[in-house]
């Protein structure tokens, strides 16, 4: 059997899903809207520049989860996938999910957005398994914490290794599909790196080693 790995944001969909959660809960009032503006801007120039501290974004990006009771926040939940997701998905890749199903490989996302904003979307997706950075959750409550290895730069390796571990299948062929530079680590780990609609540092990259480019 074959693995296929995707990223998620502006991979499989057509977006930033952690970007749109953000400017969500601005558009309804749960976060000043300038100042999640300024924020987001920041921390996305940093993600593009390769510079971006990941646990002080995710501190930032989980200070929603920590403040707000589990049924305030499954609620925005659903109403963001519905709002905001679903045109994402509609605008998005999903023929390259359905080539990989119909070939009968073995399909997981790896996303360094966490997993509160991104399990109802791999549910969505039909992907069975998720590797995204996690929200610590202690006693049914987020304690505002990452739990674990953030699913970021090379520690995308580290919690697809773990996850290996973890299973009982192995696999002939691994293929991982990304548009960002910040996924090179994993890239570089695969036996195929294709780059779906990649910024320019990956763009470059995967022109100078032939690497396939999907737009």
């Amino acid at each position: 059997m074959n693995l296929a790995l995707f990223d998620l944001d502006n991979t499989l969909l057509n977006g930033d899903s952690d970007h749109g959660w953000g400017m969500y809960l601005a558009e309804i009032g749960v976060v000043d809207a300038h100042e999640q503006q300024l924020k987001q801007d920041m921390f996305y120039q940093q993600y593009l520049n390769g510079t971006l501290d990941i646990f002080e974004f995710c501190e930032y990006q989980f200070e929603v989860l920590h403040n707000n009771s589990m049924q305030q926040l499954l609620k925005w939940r659903a109403d963001f996938v519905e709002q905001i997701i679903e045109p994402m998905i509609a605008s998005g890749k999903t023929d390259l999910i359905e080539k990989h199903q119909a070939a009968g490989d073995e399909l997981v996302i790896v996303t360094a957005t966490n997993d509160f904003v991104t399990q109802p979307i791999a549910d969505r997706l039909g992907i069975p398994t998720l590797i995204a950075t996690r929200a610590e959750l202690v006693d049914g409550a987020y304690t505002g914490k990452v739990c674990g290895i953030p699913c970021f730069k090379e520690g995308k390796i580290d919690r697809v290794k773990e996850w290996l571990l973890s299973t009982d299948q192995s696999f002939e062929h691994t293929t991982f599909y990304s548009d960002s530079y910040n996924d090179l680590p994993l890239m570089e780990y695969a036996d195929t790196a294709i780059a779906v609609t990649p910024d320019d540092r990956l763009r470059a990259h995967a022109e100078r080693l032939h690497w396939p480019v999907i737009d």
